[in-house]
């Protein structure tokens, strides 16, 4: 019997050990590098629109190349003092006629509705948001369909916002001004009845986001948020911090971020949130102004993409 092992032994030893399985890894799904002179019109749409957001704001969003600009690697949208007349509401939430609306400042916004969507994933991008009172950058997500119902109650996810950097800011760290950025997530009921959860974060030497481009980083899985600045982790958001008051999430805590989402990138102008802190209105200084985008590019777990929290770990708490 000792012979026959030291054999079976002998015959294992020559051939190489079986690699284990890989561990599951984030699988690039779709990017855009912004390379060329024109926006991709396979992944985005521009939005045109001078509602207001609800906020509020004080911009026209145009499809013209002096608010949306692809130029040197990067996606620019610029913000611009103008009077510029246009359709008041994107064409998902228009009235029929949808009426004309004059603004007094023009800007970029786009979107990936109706050409990409993603459940659950990883979403990264490279950016250089402006500064100044009056500017509202922000890269965020909202529901393909309204499975739950209309807003917030299937839900919004805000990955970067910035809001008047650089303006007054007695409650910041540093002597920069406002040198915080926040994500944020919304839901809930129907107005008045929704709410949300925020987080502000700045940089770790104070300096402005305004100043350089930095990374930020979402990782989205079934009831787990993580949100990154540059690598390091700031947000973790789990289930039992949200809530949809639909009736067809009953029993589903993951509801309603456990649906597909698409993208968007927008500058707005003005607006409740803007001109109601921090210097308080617009300041003339602040136009123009842009929002720079290197690359944006999008990731799903290659062997969980049914709830991306293989490739996530376990449950870490924000730094």
């Amino acid at each position: 019997m000792l012979r026959w092992i030291a054999g079976l032994g002998a015959v294992l030893a020559a051939f190489p050990a079986m690699a284990a399985d890989p561990a599951p890894q984030w699988k690039l799904v779709w990017a855009d590098e912004f390379e060329g002179s024109e926006l991709d019109r396979t992944k985005w749409i521009p939005e045109r629109s001078c509602w207001g957001g609800g906020n509020n704001e004080r911009q026209c969003y145009t499809d013209r190349s002096v608010n949306v600009r692809v130029a040197g690697g990067q996606l620019h949208l610029i913000a611009r003092k103008e009077r510029f007349r246009g359709p008041d509401r994107p064409p998902e939430i228009a009235e029929r006629p949808n009426p004309d609306v004059t603004q007094h400042y023009t800007s970029g916004k786009v979107r990936t509705l109706g050409l990409h969507a993603w459940k659950y994933g990883k979403i990264e991008f490279r950016a250089r948001p402006p500064k100044g009172q009056g500017t509202w950058p922000a890269v965020w997500m909202m529901p393909s369909e309204n499975v739950y119902g209309g807003w917030p109650l299937s839900g919004e996810i805000d990955i970067l916002e910035g809001v008047n950097l650089g303006a007054k800011c007695p409650e910041c760290q540093g002597n920069v001004g406002e040198n915080r950025m926040s994500s944020a997530m919304h839901f809930g009921k129907a107005p008045p009845g929704n709410t949300y959860v925020v987080q502000h974060v700045a940089l770790p030497d104070q300096s402005l986001p305004s100043d350089d481009f930095h990374v930020w980083t979402l990782e989205w899985g079934k009831g787990l948020l993580r949100y990154y600045l540059d690598g390091r982790l700031y947000w973790e958001v789990t289930a039992d911090k949200w809530f949809t008051a639909s009736r067809k999430a009953k029993g589903n805590p993951a509801a309603p971020f456990d649906q597909p989402f698409y993208l968007m990138a927008n500058l707005a102008f003005g607006g409740k949130l803007a001109e109601e802190n921090n210097d308080k209105g617009i300041a003339k200084r602040s136009v123009p102004s842009e929002l720079a985008i290197d690359w944006i590019r999008v990731y799903q777990c290659d062997r969980d993409s049914d709830t991306g929290l293989a490739c996530m770990g376990p449950r870490k708490g924000a730094e």
